[in-house]
């Protein structure tokens, strides 16, 4: 088992706190935010800032970690795969037991334990954050996505489109071949067209 890193700003020492119920301790933080703190398409930048507010409170089974962590997300739109820049902020609850405390109804897995009076914070960050960022992050509400055919950002061109050939008159339109010249409006061959030398 690893022990935790006292000097680690994502470990915090509760011994200040004490063991008797209802003892309280104000915490603010800004640290670091570690490596995978997000999804395939959004996340808290690595090293970016996290600033945690938290309150350290003493109950029977073990210590109460409850408060706020706010960082900077990015990502890409799922529509247009334009950058996503914004906000996060999750409220953190947490109880971390005393070994060998482990609260009634709960499995020793499920329960966070103090580990020589020191508090983890990291895998609480990942359960709070992780859940608050968008599934489906978009630069706009509106985005229109990108051109399915040619693959154009449709926001920078509304009138975006392609000109389709309508496919039930493609047959005809192979039999029909070039247009060989035009006509006048009296029905003769116009004088400014070049014969065609089949013609003569």
């Amino acid at each position: 088992m690893i022990r935790l890193d006292p000097r680690s700003p994502l470990v915090i020492d509760t011994r200040e706190v004490g063991r008797r119920p209802g003892t309280m301790r104000k915490v603010h933080r800004t640290v670091a935010a570690p490596a995978g703190l997000g999804t395939d398409v959004i996340g808290v930048p690595e090293g970016s800032e996290l600033e945690l507010d938290l309150r350290l409170e003493a109950v029977m089974e073990g210590v109460l970690v409850s408060g706020t962590a706010r960082g900077r997300v990015r990502g890409e739109c799922v529509r247009c795969l334009d950058t996503v820049d914004g906000d996060v902020e999750a409220d953190v609850q947490e109880l971390y037991a005393y070994p060998g405390r482990t609260p009634a109804g709960e499995e020793d897995d499920e329960v966070r334990e103090l580990e020589d009076e020191l508090i983890d914070l990291e895998p609480a960050l990942y359960d709070t954050l992780v859940p608050a960022l968008p599934f489906q992050p978009l630069c706009r509400d509106d985005c229109p996505g990108l051109c399915s055919e040619c693959g154009a950002r449709l926001a920078d061109d509304p009138g975006h489109g392609h000109a389709r050939a309508d496919p039930r008159w493609a047959d005809l339109a192979r039999l029909q071949g070039p247009v060989q010249g035009t006509m006048t409006e009296h029905g003769g061959r116009d004088p400014r067209r070049v014969p065609d030398p089949e013609e003569s």
